[in-house]
Parts: C-alpha cells; structure tokens; sequence
C-alpha cells in the first residue's frame, strides 16, 4: 500500500568564487585579457533533493561555457550531487568581462601553434610568426570544477527543508532593448549593441522584448531560502577594458543579498542573443549603477509579488536537439580552418577555433539537450542553449500560456548565436561572426522547446 506521507524536500545553497585570474582571456580572447577586478565572479547553485532524483542547477558569473568543458561540469557536479548529468542544469550570465570556457578551443589553437598550420593549410604569409592568442585555462576551469564541487558535496551536509516554491514578476523599466530597429528611412538596422552612441538607434521603439523578470524561490513554511531570478538582456553596461566584472546585473543580485541575507540571490540571463540595453546605454561607467538600480528595484517588485505553491513532486523532462553547423558562403568548415591557421587578428584565430570546436562537436553526432523542470503543470523551468534570440523565450511561453515559465538562456553555448530565420534573411550583421549554426534552426529549437514543454 502506498504512503499517504507527502515527500520530503530539502535544499542545499552554495556561492563559490570563481573568479579569474590576472592575465586569462576575456569573453574568449574577444576583448581586453583580464587586468583588474572590479567586482568578484561567482558561481551560485543549489541542489534540490526529494522525489526521484536531485535537481542541480548553477549560474557562472562567465560568458560561456562550450563543449567538452559544459559536459565535464554537468558529469563533475551529477556525482558530486548523486544525480543524472541530465538534471544537472549550468548557465553562464554572459557577462563580457569574464571568461569563455571552451578547452576544445583552446586545445585546437594549441595543435595550430605546434605545427604551424592546421592540417596542412598553411598561413597567407609563412614567414609571419604566428601571434600567441588564447580562448581560456584549461587548468583554471579545472581549479574551478574541485572547488565548486567541494562547495555542493559540503552544503550537501546542511540541507534544509523545503515545502514551498514561490514564483513573482515584475516588469523592467528601461533596460532591454531589440539589436533591431527601423531607421527613419524605413532600413532594418541590427547595430543597436549594448553600448550604442547612435542617435537614432537610441530614439527608435524597444522592439521585440521580454519585458518581465522573473523570480523562483524556495520556501520552508514562511522562511524563504533561495531566490532566482530571470532577465532577457545582455549584461554589459560600460565593458572590455579588462576589469573583472559581472556587470550590472552583478551589482543587483549584490544589493539583493544585502538587503535580503537570509537568502541565497541567484542571477540567471534569459534568451538574449539579440537584446542588448543599448536604447538606455551610451556606455559611460556610471550608467552601470543605474542599469543596476533599475533591475533591483524589478527583484524587490517580483519579491513582493511573490506567491507560495506547496512543492510536491516536481517532473523533469528531456528534449534532444540536432542543432546542425552552419554550412553557408564565408561560413563553412574549410574556411573556419583557414581563419585558424592564418587568421590576421589574433581573435580571428581564437573565434575560429571556438567554430571549429562546434564543428567537431556536430560531426560526432552530439545532441544538444534541452531539460526541463515541472514543478508542477503551471510552472516551469526551460532551460535554452547558447544565445538563442529572445522571441524563442516567447514561443516558449506560447506553448504554455497560462504557465508561469522561466526560461534561461546561455546553456551549452557551443552553438553561439541561435537566430530566428528572419534575422539569416535581412542580414543580420551579428551573425557574420560567433554563429554556428544553419539557417532553418528555428524550426528546430522550436519542436525541442514544444517537446520538452508538452
């Protein structure tokens, strides 16, 4: 005979620093290499034990995390948590100032150094000595997995009691904003970035958003333990000379912690490939503070807001995505070889071997896992790969319009940029660079969102 006994949830919280050091590269070689810390680099996670097996979910205060080295963390934090490499759930915030973790690239820049070349392409000019050029440390990112792991297997020891979740929202004020918008001569423009001087591209309409932060919290009785929140946007405020940050939405979920201690703050960044604050950022460093103090006030606002759910027995599901390469002019395997070996600017190389890297990583058969969490038919937990464009957060939403549905971005970001088709068809200028995948992929992503959802 079955219990009639509700089961028993507990949580376990950890915050690690994982901050880099002086000298490792930033966002992948991409922009300035680490030169000063302006603010400390966290990972922030819990695990949730009950039902049938635990829930991990981190967020990295990283720009991405890619390849061998996302499957070494899921595999590293599943044993240390007693749990399936699936249910382990890891997102990067995105941040620029911050690391790309992706040792098949660097592995692949290595192997070009040794020989020179890279299978027998040789460079334009063979008398040009190759110039040294990095996309992370292998070494420190397995600093980071020991250090993070003892952090989980430790607060693994002091659990807590879960009986509640609790889920609230709030709308943004004046912070996100669409990379697309329509000149006033009637041309579609996607140069609206997240520092953008350009008049125009600051005096045109939002454009396509998600508007609404979202909050997903634990609860034992009336004692909260743990909060998540959830925001579409690019986090880059005033970025790239080199000082170590998590940017505004850093500064944020700090005053959050600070004016709620009991509570674990987590940050996590939604769907936007394509959403920058540009509209409201010209980029000066104060503009930081002020992005950051309108995001808080929309944590307050979706705390307050916040509506308990007795937590009993949360399900998991699973889609599996054959996100192809991309395989169009300028964009194909031989030429991301060619950046590689004899690529003219050192990031040429580097983000030709992050390519490169997908590459491989489709030819072996991968799939890219999109998991879900039901914690019950009207509330979920999506989580996306890479920088999927924000309106796949939106047909997420579609798909389970009277869910509350928080969807993460930046999961395996191997991929890069995962547009929608229209972005391929007006040409959008993002994607000549840090995209791998292959026009059509919308269609795709949206029946793994729809399978994991059903």
């Amino acid at each position: 005979m079955a219990s009639s006994r509700a089961a028993e949830f507990h949580l376990a919280t950890f915050s690690v620093d994982v901050t880099i050091p002086i000298g490792h590269p930033c966002m992948g070689g991409g922009i300035a290499p680490a030169r000063a810390v302006a603010d400390p680099l966290y990972a922030k996670g819990f695990v949730l034990l009950g039902g049938d097996k635990p829930f991990v979910l981190v967020a990295f205060d990283w720009c991405e995390i890619r390849g061998t080295s996302f499957d070494r963390w899921k595999q590293a934090l599943a044993e240390a948590a007693g749990t399936d490499p699936q249910r382990v759930l890891v997102t990067a915030t995105h941040a620029h100032d911050a690391p790309v973790m992706d040792e098949d690239a660097e592995k692949l820049l290595r192997d070009m150094e040794a020989t020179g070349a890279w299978q027998g392409i040789p460079p334009p000019d063979p008398a040009a000595p190759v110039q040294a050029v990095s996309v992370c440390q292998p070494a420190f990112n397995e600093e980071c997995i020991q250090r993070v792991v003892a952090s989980v297997r430790e607060s693994l020891s002091h659990a807590v009691r879960v009986t509640h979740f609790g889920t609230g929202r709030a709308k943004v004020d004046r912070i996100a904003s669409n990379r697309r918008f329509v000149t006033s001569a009637g041309v579609v423009s996607y140069g609206r970035y997240s520092r953008t001087i350009d008049k125009e591209a600051r005096d045109a309409d939002e454009g396509t958003i998600d508007p609404w932060l979202r909050t997903l919290s634990f609860w034992d009785g009336d004692r909260p333990i743990c909060a998540l929140h959830n925001y579409a946007v690019h986090p880059m405020s005033s970025y790239g000379g080199g000082k170590i940050s998590a940017d505004f939405p850093g500064e944020a979920r700090a005053r959050m912690q600070q004016a709620h201690p009991e509570v674990l703050q987590i940050y996590t960044t939604g769907c936007a490939g394509n959403v920058t604050a540009g509209k409201y950022n010209n980029g000066p460093p104060g503009n930081r503070t002020e992005l950051a103090g309108r995001l808080h006030d929309a944590m307050e606002a979706a705390w307050a807001n916040t509506e308990r759910t007795p937590l009993t027995h949360p399900g998991f599901k699973l889609a599996l995505m054959p996100l192809g390469a991309r395989n169009t002019p300028n964009h194909t395997e031989a030429l991301v070889r060619q950046r590689l070996a004899g690529g003219v600017r050192p990031f040429a190389r580097s983000e030709a071997a992050m390519g490169l890297a997908w590459y491989e990583r489709v030819k072996r058969g991968h799939l890219v896992e999109v998991p879900a969490i039901e914690f019950d038919p009207a509330h979920v937990l999506l989580l996306l790969p890479a920088e999927a464009y924000v309106e796949f957060s939106l047909f997420a939403q579609e798909c389970r319009p009277q869910s509350f549905l928080m969807v993460l971005g930046y999961g395996e970001c191997g991929p890069g940029y995962i547009p929608i088709d229209r972005a391929f068809e007006e040409n959008d200028q993002n994607l000549n660079d840090w995209a791998w995948t292959p026009p059509g992929s919308e269609a795709v992503m949206k029946a793994a969102i729809r399978e994991a959802l059903k």
